[in-house]
Formats: structure tokens, sequence, C-alpha cells
């Protein structure tokens, strides 16, 4: 029995592990991805496994689905290599808040400009992001950048002595409802 060749692949990415892929996906099958590859990877990182995965699948005559151009690259001169890359293929890419875009010189200036604008908001974002803080920093003295955390000194320090106590850390876990893993991580801040 012969297989039928994919056509269409999609590509969904979340920047977090905290976020989700769902909509994405669900957005990319009901746009006719007949295959989608995933990941969570900040889209600052050049480690993008499962990107790398797709980009060797592609093959002329076929379309890459995303669903905004953020996902796509990190930034315009990215954007602008991986996009002449697939051009060059044969390979057509469907970003699906602003349409396909193919290999005519409408497309590519249609596609750089978005690119620039896509990577003039994530800067604008970076840079609102850093004044918030500093002036946090400045105005707030119990300022504390990152994210809170989730458990007390008191409740790991009580976890801590269970522990010396000869209790498992599943066990543990069991019994205060924090996780192995933020035992672990907080227990070596104690010693």
């Amino acid at each position: 029995m012969i297989s039928k060749r994919i056509k269409k692949y999609g590509y969904a990415r979340v920047s977090t592990t905290d976020q989700k892929l769902e909509n994405q996906i669900e957005i990319l099958r009901a746009a006719g991805a007949e295959k989608i590859y995933q990941e969570k990877f900040t889209g600052t990182t050049t480690e993008r496994p499962e990107f790398k995965k797709l980009l060797a699948q592609l093959a002329t005559g076929d379309t890459l689905i995303i669903t905004k151009l953020d996902r796509f690259a990190r930034n315009t001169k990215e954007a602008l290599e991986i996009i002449q890359k697939l051009f060059t293929l044969g390979i057509k890419v469907h970003i699906l808040n602003m349409g396909i875009i193919d290999n005519t010189p409408t497309g590519q200036l249609i596609f750089t400009i978005f690119s620039a604008f896509a990577q003039f908001e994530r800067d604008m974002i970076v840079t609102r992001t850093q004044e918030g803080k500093a002036f946090a920093k400045k105005n707030n003295p119990n300022f504390c950048e990152g994210r809170p955390q989730k458990y007390t000194d008191k409740q790991i320090l009580f976890a801590y002595k269970l522990r010396q106590k000869g209790l498992t850390y599943k066990q543990l876990e069991q019994q205060t409802g924090i996780s192995s893993k933020t035992l672990q991580r907080r227990f070596k801040l104690i010693k």
C-alpha cells in the first residue's frame, strides 16, 4: 500500500511551559495542517528542535502553516532567511493572520514589512517590561523580581525538618502538597 505524502505542515509554539498549545493546534488543524510540529520554547532562543525537524521535512510543493508571525522566527533577519530558504525550495508559507506568502516581489515585500512590525512589537514589550521593573525597583521597597514564591520559607522549613527525620521526598510531597522538585530546589538554599 502506498502511503499518501503529507503536503500541509503546521507549527505551533508557545514561549513558556505554562502556556498551552491546544488553541494553536486546533486552529492549524482547521486550516488543513495534516501534521503539526509543536514545542514550548521562547522565541528568543535558537534551540527549537521541532522547528528544525519540520524544516528538514518540508519538500517542494508543501505548505507550512503558522497561526501568527511571531511563532515563526525570533527577529526580522531570521524570518527573512527562513522564508528565502523555503521559497528557494518551492514551499509556500501560510501565516493565518496574514495570508499565504508566496515567492513574488509583492509577497516578499509584505512579509518583510510584517516581520519588521512583529520584531518592533517584541522589542517594545521588552522595553516596557524593563522600564516597569526599573520603576518598581526605584519606588517599591518590597519589589522582588521574578515570580513570587508559591510556598513560604516557614512551609519549606517544616518540610525540611520532616526530611531530616527520615521522610522520603514522596512522603513529603504527600504530606505537604509541595512537589519533590520544589522541595529539592528550596532545600539547597537552606544548606
